[in-house]
């Protein structure tokens, strides 16, 4: 059966927020979890959306914007409008732009950038050494109109990929500029469309039509570095605009090293270039449910995980970004988090970038068993090793397995395989009398105690032997297999004994010996499958000890959240079955970072780094839906498992263009059998190819069902 063209119904869309998240907020109002002077902002709303058939089938976009109506918002609000800035990362191969936009007290626009160039190092070369250099003056720094300054009252702001603001001044000029990364240069782009709606001539006035920086020799790993900006096709910098006309031109910020020539840029075509991204992102991985919500912030979340890899000397490099993390690789970020999303996205450049994650971690493999770098920076030229072993070889191992697994290629798996089987010796020498495994910290590297065995360590090693069991029946080896197996079944008896604990009233786990708070953490033993302790875990992570209106808190008693945690923590809930209270949760989480005030994007933390939007937490949010709610994961190079959770109100849900296993599918998930009062757990499932069915069947919701997709 081909559902390929018939659309899902959608839920009543309110702009505040979508009606299950609203109601879910007043429960959590009523019950004091969120304080009362906190609200889903209406600051920001869905766009109408424009789909567009492309000629190979597939669906144009999955994208839509969401906007700030800034004017809308002043013509109804009883006092003036508040001022409010928000901070946007978006990603380049050469570049990464940082801009905070947004009004002022007097409705005018403020703009600033931090533009990050990763590849023009720095000295020292260390982590961070990246170029870094701000732009703060707005938009068209001292231009003036009809001899008088430029100031610009915004209208709308929006975001669909490209950050766009619209905007006019007192004389009646009419402003639209789109800011974006160039996809292949060391460049920041905005293009400028202004139009002359007054009645009279405007003349408008541009200062600094082409300046150059020039950074010092002896700070830079390549000599000194120009940054130049260049106003292109204006041609003079004073431009009379008669009524009903307008003028188009592009500023460009490049970056190069000063013994290369300038580079002449053409803003169109770098907007051209960064929509085709775009579009190439939205037409694989559409996610299709009854909440427009969570599509879009869907959508959004394959860009930022696919963005971020950066074209270094060392190959291509997912960076996590957040004017800190670039040209480089981190054994969680990267190994663990990203990495094995990106076969499900078919995004070559994001699978090219995790084969070389691995690669770049291999390097480091040594017949002493010293640990693994946790990460490899400068463009893969050094290391960092600050915390010690912070379960490295768990996250590489889990992660790499379950990359290898889905990315399907026998050639890759085997150059692979080595540094897994290395990663399992290691842990395997850290094994206490306990049957835990050692470490000296986790993820959170000294942030929140460890101990000397912590949780973490334990379960990503333990999910690793899983996958890793089912990728050495593949390559031939099932001797190695059975003991992996055995190894699973060993530290999953081991978790239970020494981490199974009573924690502040909850039957649940301890995050290290001698730990009494409650521990985001403890999420992971559901990611994972340990489901002993399933119930009182649940509890514990939506109680008011840990659950706060930012996601689950790192630990209870404190105010710190790192949204990664929280999305292990939904991907567990999924997992462990727990549908409808999980959909609550992870709905209003959706609405908060998609429309919020801060958006729209996942987040890496708070307080810490002001809730930058590393972009490897964005792949966890794609993988909440793909190996959560849907329960989708690799056994073999054809073969996944599904287990399907479609909450409570939906009908049915789609996952179309599933790129992983070297196959291009489609998942349909119906609600089948209706009961009295219109509920029911039977669901059809059907999977096809090019519109060909490889499987369908009704399932009760129980044991996973095995899906064997064509050799």
């Amino acid at each position: 059966m081909n559902y390929t063209n018939k659309m899902i119904k959608k839920e009543p869309f309110n702009y505040k927020i979508n009606k299950i998240a609203s109601l879910f907020i007043i429960t959590l109002l009523t019950a004091g979890m969120i304080s009362s002077g906190y609200s889903q902002s209406a600051r920001w709303q869905m766009a109408a959306k424009v789909q567009k058939t492309e000629a190979s089938g597939k669906v144009g976009s999955d994208t839509r914007a969401i906007e700030w109506l800034v004017a809308a918002g002043a013509k109804t609000a009883q006092t003036r409008l508040q001022p409010h800035t928000d901070h946007l990362e978006m990603s380049g191969k050469f570049i990464s732009a940082i801009i905070t936009y947004g009004i002022d007290n007097n409705q005018q626009v403020v703009l600033k950038r931090e533009l990050i160039f990763p590849m023009l190092r720095t000295i020292p070369n260390l982590t961070g050494a990246s170029l870094k250099q701000t732009f703060n003056r707005g938009l068209l720094p001292g231009a003036t109109e009809n001899g008088q300054p430029l100031n610009i009252l915004a209208d709308k702001f929006s975001f669909d990929g490209v950050l766009s603001i619209e905007g006019h001044t007192n004389a009646g000029l009419q402003l639209h500029v789109q800011l974006l990364p160039s996809p292949d240069k060391a460049a920041y782009i905005e293009v400028y469309q202004l139009a002359n709606h007054s009645r009279q001539p405007i003349a408008l006035k541009l200062k600094d039509m082409d300046s150059t920086r020039e950074t010092p020799a002896a700070k830079g790993v390549y000599g000194a570095y120009k940054i130049r900006s260049v106003y292109y096709s204006l041609g003079d910098s004073t431009q009379l605009l008669q009524p009903g006309t307008s003028i188009k031109f592009s500023r460009v910020i490049a970056a190069r090293r000063s013994d290369r020539d300038p580079y002449h840029y053409d803003g169109e075509f770098e907007l051209q270039k960064r929509q085709r991204f775009l579009r190439q992102i939205s037409q694989n991985l559409q996610l299709e449910t009854p909440n427009d919500t969570i599509n879009q912030m869907f959508a959004f979340a394959k860009i930022r995980a696919a963005e971020s890899i950066f074209d270094t000397k060392g190959g291509l490099m997912h960076g996590p970004g957040g004017g800190a993390y670039y040209a480089a690789l981190w054994a969680n970020d990267e190994a663990e988090y990203v990495s094995p999303f990106f076969p499900f996205l078919g995004f070559e450049e994001g699978n090219a970038s995790a084969v070389n994650c691995y690669r770049q971690f291999a390097r480091f493999m040594n017949p002493e068993m010293k640990p693994l770098p946790s990460s490899i920076i400068a463009e893969g030229v050094d290391v960092w090793q600050g915390a010690g072993d912070r379960g490295d070889q768990a996250m590489i191992a889990y992660g790499a397995s379950r990359f290898a697994l889905a990315y399907a290629d026998s050639a890759t798996a085997r150059r692979i395989w080595p540094l897994i089987k290395w990663c399992f010796r290691y842990l395997e020498g850290k094994v206490t009398q306990d049957g835990v495994i050692a470490s000296n910290s986790d993820e959170l590297e000294g942030r929140f105690p460890a101990g000397k065995v912590n949780l973490s360590t334990n379960c990503l090693a333990y999910g690793g032997y899983i996958d890793a069991a089912k990728l050495a029946i593949i390559l031939g080896d099932p001797r190695l297999s059975k003991d992996y197996l055995q190894k699973a079944a060993d530290l999953k008896k081991a978790i239970e004994q020494y981490f199974g604990h009573e924690v502040e009233g909850f039957n649940t786990y301890r995050y290290f010996a001698g730990n009494t708070k409650l521990r985001s953490w403890i999420c992971l033993p559901l990611v994972v499958g340990l489901n002993e302790r399933k119930d009182a875990t649940i509890k514990a992570l939506l109680s008011p000890l840990l659950w706060s209106k930012q996601g689950i808190l790192t630990a209870s008693g404190s105010t710190t959240y790192w949204d990664r945690a929280t999305l292990y923590a939904f991907r567990g809930l999924f997992d462990a079955g727990e549908t409808d209270t999980c959909y609550k949760y992870f709905s209003y989480y959706s609405t908060m970072r998609l429309l919020g005030e801060h958006v729209p994007y996942a987040v890496e933390a708070w307080p810490e780094g002001d809730q930058r939007q590393l972009s490897a937490e964005s792949g966890l949010y794609c993988r909440a839906v793909t190996e959560g709610l849907f329960g989708l994961q690799p056994m073999s190079f054809n073969t996944f498992t599904l287990q399907p959770r479609l909450p409570k109100g939906w009908n049915e849900m789609r996952l179309n263009h599933v790129m992983a296993f070297r196959h291009d599918f489609n998942i349909q998930v119906q609600r089948i059998q209706k009961t009295r009062n219109n509920e029911t757990n039977a669901l059809s499932v059907t999977v096809t190819i090019k519109g060909r069915t490889v499987f369908e069947k009704n399932w009760d919701g129980k044991a996973p069902l095995l899906v064997a997709l064509p050799k």
